[in-house]
């Protein structure tokens, strides 16, 4: 949210670069985070979606997966308002909107959908291969942040490159920008979910736990 409030402003002319520099700042402080203390107490997954993605590829308990994510949607809410109370009224007027993404004009809630999906569906497989490997979680968190930086700076433009329920829950709620959040919290839990059939196909899950 504070990324958006002073990356998005009224120069057009710095428009094309601010996904780009959006996506590198916070895959930046996520790779940071996993590898805190923190992060490695909590598991550092901020994302709905992985939770479920990780919990089908069996290496995180089922029944952690609902209190996770109702403190990754409820800490994105929060978020939203404490940036709201610290940088005033400009966080929920346009352009900023409280940082709720918003697809181009052109994609539909199909083209969403599957654009969402994709990104987890990938990011899972790759979760499974690392995750499977002696040394891959050791770069875990360096994929994760790369990962994370190249679906906002790739299809922010397009998509609005969430791929993460939380990230648009608090910002749509926020802004009254609802329509579509079905779309962004449904798309990356069907990536998530087909990311693990397919890494299970491919011999790289564990039995769910």
């Amino acid at each position: 949210m504070t990324a958006v409030r002073w990356l998005v402003g009224p120069d057009p002319g710095a428009a094309a670069a601010r996904p780009a520099v959006l996506g590198a700042v916070v895959g930046a402080l996520l790779a940071l985070f996993m590898m805190s203390p923190p992060g490695r107490c909590s598991g550092g997954h901020l994302n709905p979606a992985v939770t479920l993605a990780l919990w089908r590829l069996g290496v995180f308990p089922g029944r952690e997966v609902v209190p996770y994510a109702a403190a990754q949607l409820a800490g994105s809410v929060f978020g939203v308002w404490c940036a709201g109370l610290l940088w005033g009224p400009v966080t929920g007027r346009p352009p900023v909107r409280h940082a709720s993404v918003r697809a181009d004009p052109g994609w539909g809630d199909a083209a969403v959908l599957a654009a969402e999906a994709g990104v987890l569906a990938g990011s899972t497989l790759m979760l499974a291969v690392l995750l499977a490997s002696p040394g891959g979680r050791r770069v875990l968190p360096y994929a994760v942040g790369l990962t994370t930086a190249l679906a906002i700076g790739v299809l922010g433009p397009l998509s609005g490159g969430s791929a993460n329920p939380a990230r648009q829950f608090g910002p749509a709620l926020l802004a009254g920008d609802t329509g579509r959040l079905w779309v962004y919290v449904l798309g990356p839990a069907v990536g998530a979910v087909l990311g693990a059939w397919l890494a299970g196909w491919a011999g790289l899950r564990r039995p769910p736990r």
